[in-house]
């Protein structure tokens, strides 16, 4: 099996979350032998980019560079991987459920003629076919999905649903392949304007390595100080479960879970969260969790690889002490 990861950068700055597609193929490639795994990387003057995927452990990297491939359009993006794809004819076609990924992505696939099976949190090999596994009705259930027809096949995996830092690396550089494509200025019918921001305090949680989630044990919104204190001096971002930002505590861009950011941080510290399936399935993928709680039997320790049954207003001042003296 031929799997490409088409990778995301902007500015020539990777989106972590590529690394976190490359994973997922290389996992996938483990099973039916023969498999190999190329990454595709595009943009312009991005060979430096390309340099550094050849690190990973892979069969190829494809080298996609234009002139009207500098700045992001999904017209340009469409036209382009998709003579990617003709050219190099692989069968499954992996890529990273980010924002930009969801506006060019249906396109490329359905001008192939092709589908695709978007914002998967996992898959499993059955026989001669993949599985892939994507939530609905905001997480309380998970559908199997798979492919029928001929190759290739498109799948967006979410971000969070694998480790980034478990990409495997290779014992020599991968080769590099320059890929040509026919790219017009007339076929672009967007301009870029300048990056959207929903707001000034909009943040990306996906992108802190440290995370001190609130939930509905901090009692009232005069206690947020408390654990946005602590987040500070852990060098860290707040977040909260979706009860908090439903109230208006916190605004909706700092919300994790299935109706909000899906995340993957170092470290995930939860504080009086009880752990619903709903918040659960935008922070499994962190590489380690914290939960404190009162609730022994708090769903949150189910996931969690170290947990604490205390107060959280007992030990968010103890916390903040200690790394207040350091």
């Amino acid at each position: 099996m031929k799997i490409h990861v088409i990778t995301e950068q902007r500015d020539g700055k990777w989106n972590p979350v590529s690394s976190e597609t490359l994973v997922a193929a290389q996992q996938i490639a483990a099973a039916p032998p023969g498999s190999r795994v190329a990454a595709v990387v595009i943009g312009k003057e991005v060979r430096g980019l390309a340099e550094e995927a050849a690190a990973n452990q892979l069969a190829e990297v494809l080298l996609v560079e234009h002139d009207l491939l500098e700045r992001y359009t999904p017209d340009g993006y469409a036209i382009a991987l998709r003579q990617v794809v003709t050219q190099t004819q692989p069968d499954l076609v992996l890529l990273p459920h980010t924002y930009q990924v969801r506006d060019y992505a249906p396109k490329l696939a359905a001008s192939l003629g092709k589908g695709m099976i978007a914002d998967c949190v996992g898959y499993r090999p059955e026989k001669d076919r993949i599985v892939f596994v994507r939530q609905m009705f905001q997480g309380k259930t998970a559908a199997d999905v798979s492919f029928t027809g001929v190759p290739p096949w498109f799948v967006s995996f979410q971000a969070g649903a694998f480790r980034g830092d478990q990409v495997a690396r290779g014992a020599s550089a991968a080769p590099i392949t320059a890929i040509k494509v026919d790219l017009q200025a007339e076929q672009i019918r967007t301009k870029p304007l300048e990056l959207f921001r929903e707001a000034k305090q909009a943040v990306d949680l996906t992108q802190a390595p440290i995370l001190v989630a609130i939930g509905r044990g901090i009692k009232a919104p005069e206690n947020i100080p408390l654990a946005e204190k602590l987040a500070k001096l852990m060098g860290g971002e707040l977040a909260a479960s979706r009860p908090i930002c439903d109230e208006g505590w916190l605004p909706m861009d700092r919300q994790i879970g299935s109706s909000g950011q899906t995340v993957a941080p170092k470290l995930y510290l939860a504080l009086g969260i009880s752990g619903a399936i709903q918040h659960v399935v935008g922070m499994k993928g962190s590489r380690t969790i914290v939960a404190i709680n009162k609730d022994q039997n708090a769903p949150i320790f189910e996931v969690a690889d170290y947990g604490i049954v205390a107060d959280i207003f007992e030990l968010i001042p103890a916390l903040t002490e200690v790394l207040e003296k350091k």
